[in-house]
């Protein structure tokens, strides 16, 4: 850890707790008050417990903000551990390894100098932290200043609660790598920053306004903060003033008495300095307190969708910390016109143009749980999504794989494709239907040629042999093959439903059958293939990257998703499929890293998780406890979903068990607490686990309720004994997606042992391409 055990141990206090059962007869709260920002923020480079910071926002809202304890550039923004704050950013940040962009920061002050990071950084108590989705408090010790934060979509306010003093202010920092910064009145501060961590055209902007509810009395300004003199360059309201350079700061001053509170609305635009004050009437003519209160009624609105009870405090505050981190992204990134216009900047072109834009997001990580989440609960939301993937592949060609906020470079396969075919097919989308499926069909022979993770890298090969081959230097071959044969079968879905020629349905179809090419009937595990046919040597199950992603053999032969019936013949039945199933969490954590030349920090959290070689913490294995269902196990299903949420999730700092990924791995837990999980998106069905509460209700956007009951629950009774669908036996393991949106009462008989009959026929088994 970054600041060591006893740092650790000295901070954790105030966050444990949050982490502990109320007293008995106390009452239910808000679901945004269950909510802990904070969750998974206790991470650093070698170990990740989330990778989170707090975000404040509303959901999908397109700006977030978060206090920053980093340096400026640090991927690592706000950490658990730190001590001090240097400033309250505006953020944009999927993932630390993704970085920012679009970023600037406000922090009050008190005293001269203090333009730069280092001089204005002030001390900080989680104590004296409140740290809500549509809130944000803490109190900076040397500076004598309480701040506060509540947002909407494009814009914040902040209120700031001065000490008396002659000296107080706030700096308003652009960041480096070319900004801007200037006065237009005595109220108001505008600006622009271009820092960014790639993704976006040679004209990005980001155009931010600040208005105070008090005048200053004066503003300082400079392009060089680290160097800044105080007083050198003092302007007084005499009309615009600003500085254009390599790194612009303003600092405006107040002489303010003790308590006094000052007000600053803030927003931005990628478009204009023009919309960026019309994105400022988001806030209207509300003070701060209605800001909050319609702020944490948005909230309310949304994680209420889904109502759980018969469970204890840790696991409401849990699920809904994960359903929170489960609608932040993607986020907006349109704006609306004075005349109530949907347009975007395209950060594929450099237009502005109409309709909508989502970006934020690695499809590589959330095309598994966070897409079907989104067209179960929230589909309208999704149909924008949609929309803004033609947009994305009208303005470049392709559609994006990693998003920040244009193409980026990272991560492998080409699920874009699962996105698209889950919505088809499950109803969400009706638009822009052929835009999306020439681009899906597009990218199966063509590459971006900037960014290699978009598109499919290798495709020559894998169309011609149907594999990527181990001897041509293309990393993560058997990655590759396996999520393009799993793509191959999504563009299928959605060839179907357009009814396109038999020719092209049979061309899918093949091809989604190439993750055989690379299973290897000795070791009965996916293995790397050479040209010639043969596979490599020497192999080791234990070898992280190399053939795969961020994982091994052991993690990515699972990853099957459309076909699981066909991976159990490959295994040679039943029988050695449960046994190869049992051997990853049987088998010690070893591992080897000669790929990476170093210990990455997903072996870490695969060793420290004591689950044998099973890694809940990356995604590629996410899945494969739900495959027992497919093999007449069901109840080894059941054992382990609910011992990963009991063991590898809390509401606490150190709440998730690896890198949270944009929602990917808080839906797992939002769809498992609910006893079922979305092994195969684009298809109809989800798998069925154990359901972590007495009752759970999702209230559907088309006015249908979804109630699934388990009186009988408790940490004891975790296996399923029997299960009634709207009053009926019902022996399936998997419900179907159209029949919950109909309105469904799902009833779970839950037990203390496995019940090793009910789920076991070749027909209770979920959907597997090979059965076609």
């Amino acid at each position: 850890m970054k600041k060591g055990y006893i740092a650790f141990a000295a901070l954790c206090a105030a966050a444990l707790a949050s982490c502990t059962c109320p007293s008995a007869g106390e009452q239910r709260l808000r679901p945004s008050e269950y909510v802990s920002t904070l969750v998974g923020t206790q991470s650093d480079f070698s170990l990740s417990t989330g990778n989170t910071y707090p975000a404040i926002a509303l959901p999908w809202g397109m700006n977030f903000w978060t206090p920053q304890t980093g340096k400026m550039g640090d991927g690592w923004a706000y950490t658990y551990g730190a001590h001090q704050v240097r400033g309250f950013k505006q953020t944009h940040q999927p993932s630390p390894w993704i970085n920012d962009y679009g970023q600037f920061s406000l922090m009050p002050v008190r005293g001269e100098d203090k333009f730069d990071e280092e001089s204005r950084a002030s001390w900080f108590s989680h104590q004296s932290e409140v740290a809500k989705p549509y809130y944000y408090k803490t109190y900076l010790a040397d500076h004598d200043i309480r701040v506060e934060i509540t947002p909407t979509d494009r814009a914040a306010m902040m209120r700031f609660t001065f000490p008396d003093s002659k000296e107080s202010g706030v700096v308003i920092d652009a960041f480096d790598r070319g900004s801007q910064v200037g006065m237009v009145d005595d109220r108001t501060i505008v600006g622009y920053t271009t820092r960014n961590s790639g993704g976006v055209p040679e004209n990005f902007r980001n155009w931010f306004v600040v208005r105070f509810d008090t005048p200053f009395s004066a503003i300082e300004l400079t392009d060089a903060p680290g160097g800044y003199k105080p007083g050198s360059n003092l302007l007084y309201p005499e009309g615009q003033k600003s500085v254009t350079g390599e790194h612009a700061v303003a600092k405006v001053h107040f002489a303010t008495r003790r308590g006094q509170q000052i007000c600053a609305s803030v927003a931005s635009s990628f478009i204009s300095p023009e919309q960026a004050l019309q994105n400022l009437r988001e806030l209207g003519s509300d003070d701060f307190e209605t800001v909050k209160s319609k702020a944490q009624a948005r909230w309310d609105d949304v994680l209420g969708r889904i109502e759980v009870e018969g469970g204890t405090d840790d696991q409401y505050r849990t699920f809904y910390s994960c359903l929170y981190r489960s609608v932040l992204f993607p986020r907006k990134f349109y704006e609306v016109t004075d005349q109530g216009e949907v347009v975007h900047y395209s950060p594929y072109n450099g237009e502005v143009l109409p309709g909508y834009m989502y970006t934020d997001t690695g499809f590589w990580d959330t095309f598994r749980s966070l897409f079907p989440l989104l067209n179960l609960v929230y589909p309208s939301v999704n149909a924008e999504i949609q929309q803004g993937l033609a947009n994305a592949a009208r303005e470049s060609g392709f559609l994006p794989e990693w998003a920040s906020p244009g193409h980026r470079g990272c991560m492998v396969g080409n699920n874009s494709a699962s996105v698209v075919a889950d919505a088809v097919v499950k109803g969400t989308n009706d638009k822009d239907l052929g835009v999306l499926y020439d681009a899906m069909v597009y990218a199966t022979e063509h590459v971006h040629p900037t960014v290699a993770s978009t598109g499919r890298w290798g495709h020559e090969y894998y169309n011609e042999l149907g594999y990527i081959p181990y001897d041509v230097n293309i990393p993560e071959n058997v990655a590759r093959t396996l999520e393009y044969a799993y793509d191959d079968w999504c563009i299928l879905q959605v060839a179907k439903k357009l009814n396109r020629p038999q020719a092209e349905l049979d061309k899918w179809a093949a091809r989604a059958r190439n993750y055989r090419n690379v299973f290897d009937p000795e070791t009965r595990l996916m293995r790397g293939r050479l040209r010639d046919g043969k596979f490599q040597a020497p192999f080791s199950p234990y070898k992280w990257g190399d053939a795969f992603t961020e994982g091994n053999s052991w993690h990515y032969t699972w990853s099957v998703f459309h076909d699981v019936e066909g991976l159990v013949d490959l295994m040679g039945g039943r029988e050695q499929f449960v046994q190869m199933l049992d051997s990853v969490f049987v088998v010690p954590p070893i591992y080897d890293d000669s790929y990476y030349g170093f210990r990455i920090h997903e072996i870490t959290e695969m060793q420290v998780a004591d689950m044998g070689n099973y890694a809940h913490g990356n995604q590629p294995a996410q899945h494969m406890i739900y495959l027992y269902n497919y093999a007449g196990a069901p109840w080894k299903a059941q054992y382990w979903a609910r011992e990963v949420m009991d063991r590898l999730y809390s509401a606490c700092p150190d709440g998730y068990c690896g890198d949270e990924d944009n929602g990917q791995t808080s839906a797992w837990y939002v769809f498992s607490a609910l006893g079922f999980y979305s092994v195969c998106p684009a298809s109809d069905e989800y798998v069925v686990g154990s359901p972590l509460f007495r009752k759970a209700v999702v209230n559907l956007e088309n006015g249908n309720k979804i109630v699934l009951e388990a009186p009988d629950n408790s940490p004891e009774n975790r296996y399923i004994g029997a299960v009634q669908f709207d009053g009926k036996s019902y022996t399936y393991n998997f419900l179907r997606h159209s029949d919950l949106v109909k309105g469904a009462g799902v009833r779970f008989s839950m037990r203390p042992d496995p019940d090793y009959t009910r789920g076991t026929e070749p027909g209770d088994a979920p959907y597997s391409f090979s059965r076609e």
